[in-house]
């Protein structure tokens, strides 16, 4: 057979019939139409924040699809087909420059996004995400409501979840430093209250902790630690003010709980999936060190020291 101009033409049209055929035409005769349990429709509210986040390209950089290899957030539920019943076009993305969306809705309260659109840097200061601010209070509100809707029914379970107990947060808050640092306190499992930092206060451990807290908490907590970031404008209740804690009995192990877990309700998200252990035992001496100026590093109760220790 010569390779000729017509056997090329044929040739190249056989070839996309295929492509055709089997990407797109099979896929759509064998498409899911029946919605998973999860599945709802999206408010008005809901389907405005959607175009702009199609509008603003925001899915070159998320993606809105869990996989069984995923590790994150969002990762205790793979995504279905029926989950995108409702969506055209559907926006699975390819692109993980940023976290997966698929499962966002209610991982954080309102006013946290509204910083993170604000200025993503004021929530994860390391953040390559551009700044949103442009699109307006209207815009930013719709684009929130659309984000915390990903992942629909589960997405409303955890949002009523945050309502909860950001009510209870400003409530202690508005209590006085006092009665604040007393609920923290009170809502940490017994066992962890009675923890000491297993980890001595060492130079290399400090400037380990003080890293992670440029990296992750300096854009609510401020600098020095007073809760007065640049994210603090946007952030009801306000970030914590670290320095308010000495001699209201806060140890090491309730530091280390509070990062772990975050603090539902309130802007401060868990790092249980971004944190190894040892470094939230750091920054939580760096917190105690330098902020409250109280640590419990290394004291009693103590197990066995781990090999490297000095």
């Amino acid at each position: 057979m010569k390779m000729t101009p017509r056997a090329v033409v044929i040739g190249s049209l056989l070839i996309l019939a295929a492509v055709v055929f089997v990407v797109i035409y099979i896929p759509y005769v064998t498409r899911t139409q029946t919605a998973s349990a999860i599945f709802r429709r999206r408010t008005p509210t809901e389907a405005a924040g959607r175009k702009l986040y199609i509008a603003n390209g925001c899915v070159y950089c998320h993606s809105q699809s869990v996989r069984s290899i995923d590790w994150g957030l969002g990762a205790e539920r793979i995504a279905q087909a029926g989950d995108y019943v409702g969506d055209q076009p559907i926006l699975l993305g390819s692109q993980r420059t940023g976290p997966d969306l698929s499962q966002e809705g209610g991982a954080h309260p309102n006013d946290w996004h509204r910083a993170h659109f604000v200025n993503p840097r004021t929530t994860r200061p390391n953040s390559i995400m551009p700044a949103f601010e442009f699109i307006g209070p209207e815009n930013i509100k719709h684009l929130t409501a659309y984000v915390q809707s990903l992942g629909m029914k589960n997405a409303g379970r955890r949002m009523q979840r945050q309502k909860h107990w950001k009510a209870k947060a400003v409530e202690a808050y508005e209590a006085g430093p006092d009665a604040n640092a007393h609920w923290l306190a009170e809502n940490i499992p017994f066992g962890w209250r009675k923890i000491a930092n297993p980890y001595p206060s060492t130079v290399a451990g400090l400037a380990r902790g003080h890293k992670i807290y440029q990296d992750f908490c300096l854009g609510c907590h401020g600098p020095v630690g007073d809760g007065m970031g640049p994210g603090q404008p946007d952030l009801y209740p306000p970030p914590l003010n670290f320095t308010i804690l000495k001699n209201r009995g806060i140890s090491g192990g309730i530091l280390y709980y509070q990062i772990m877990n975050g603090i539902t309700g309130t802007a401060m998200p868990y790092f249980k999936r971004e944190l190894e252990s040892e470094k939230i035992w750091d920054v939580s001496n760096y917190v105690a060190v330098y902020f409250i100026n109280q640590s419990d590093a290394n004291h009693a109760p103590r197990g066995i020291d781990t090999a490297y220790e000095p």
